[in-house]
């Protein structure tokens, strides 16, 4: 058997990392600016996040959601914490698409509608409807049965409010920072106009964090700086630092149905604990405030390079615009001077490395993508 073939590879084998550094089967050492897509938050191969892991391995690694499980108990509450949502409920499943269908149902099962509005270049995950083909009318919410999805301007408040008029909007999806879409911010402005929005017609809004949040931003979630609460924030990728998991903060005005939501590996103990790990990490290394100071001062000496169009981000997610294709310049960074990034569509470099990137790291990017555009 083969793999099925759906991503073009670089030719490149990584085998070991260790914080913010990748090694390929050569021994080749790279400069990880790309972070595995985002999902490594704390490093690659943090010793506290090997030993929680190794630990609860050797204790147990999965037992059903049919019984208490401490660890769930204690990240939720410490999660709540860190982010500043104490009185939310979390619900551990194990993607971000996943968070993104439960945090859907779960407002279409509040509200009774089946419309969503979302945003030009939004992404928010590949799943399907697969309830649609499961024969439990139980788990069935009003937006399964026949999905109508509105597409919005970014940053148009005034579309916003003449779509939400009737009441007939289920939800708002909204990325705290638009990851594919080209690292694009939603105004902080139109952020609270929103809130207001839908707080007056009755619908949900849905924070999509799972790229932006994590302390990426430089704040918890990169939402935050416009000072709103959403009703539903979804999160994964660096929850878990590379351990499949996803949660799903859910604010006090939803009731808790038995049977409506579900997951079998969602919150399991090998997840519990790797999260766990990745807080205790982010709160004694001070990686929220890391990604602000490092990441300004990334930005900033971006700003200063020529070719550079456009500067876009927020901390530790970056995305640095061309007049040109990206694709030659990305590979003669990873090819040349080894270094990863990503890409945003065909002109935009996105910078999304762990949150511990160092400012001597940084500066040596800078040093080696001068050195790939001159």
């Amino acid at each position: 058997m083969k793999l099925f073939d759906v991503y073009p590879l670089f030719n490149v084998s990584i085998v070991k990392g260790e914080g913010c550094q990748v090694w390929d089967d050569q021994g080749q050492a790279y400069l990880d600016l790309y972070g595995g897509h985002a999902v490594i938050s704390i490093g690659h191969a943090h010793p506290h996040y090997v030993q929680k892991l190794a630990q609860q391995a050797g204790r147990l690694g999965f037992y059903s959601n049919s019984v208490i499980n401490p660890l769930q108990v204690e990240l939720a509450e410490r999660l709540g914490h860190a982010c500043g949502y104490d009185d939310y409920r979390l619900f551990l499943i194990n993607s971000g698409a996943e968070a993104n269908e439960n945090a859907l149902k779960l407002a279409s099962f509040h509200n009774g509608r089946r419309k969503v509005v979302a945003f030009g270049k939004a992404f928010h995950g590949r799943t399907s409807a697969a309830v649609r083909v499961t024969d439990n009318p139980k788990i069935v919410a009003p937006v399964n049965e026949g999905l109508e999805v509105c597409f919005l301007p970014l940053n148009d408040l005034e579309a916003v409010r003449r779509t939400l008029a009737p009441r007939d909007v289920c939800a708002v999806i909204i990325e705290g920072i638009q990851g594919v879409g080209g690292v694009r911010l939603p105004d902080d402005e139109f952020l609270r106009g929103l809130r207001q929005a839908c707080t007056d017609t009755g619908t949900v809004l849905i924070l999509d964090e799972i790229q932006s949040g994590y302390g990426r931003s430089g704040r918890f979630f990169a939402h935050q700086y416009s000072g709103i609460r959403p009703d539903l924030v979804t999160v994964a990728k660096g929850i878990g630092n590379g351990f499949p998991m996803s949660g799903l903060l859910i604010s006090p005005m939803f009731e808790a149905v038995y049977g409506q939501l579900g997951t079998t590996f969602g919150g399991n103990h090998l997840a519990c604990a790797a999260a766990l790990a990745v807080l205790d990490v982010i709160e004694q290394e001070h990686l929220v405030e890391n990604a602000a100071v490092v990441g300004q001062m990334l930005m900033d000496a971006c700003r200063e390079i020529p070719r550079i169009k456009e500067v876009r981000g927020r901390g530790l997610m970056i995305g640095l615009e061309f007049d040109e294709p990206v694709k030659e310049i990305r590979q003669r960074l990873l090819y040349q001077e080894h270094v990863f990034t990503g890409v945003s569509g065909t002109q935009v470099l996105r910078l999304l490395p762990p949150l511990c990137l160092s400012r001597q790291q940084a500066e040596s990017f800078i040093v080696k993508l001068k050195k790939v555009l001159s």
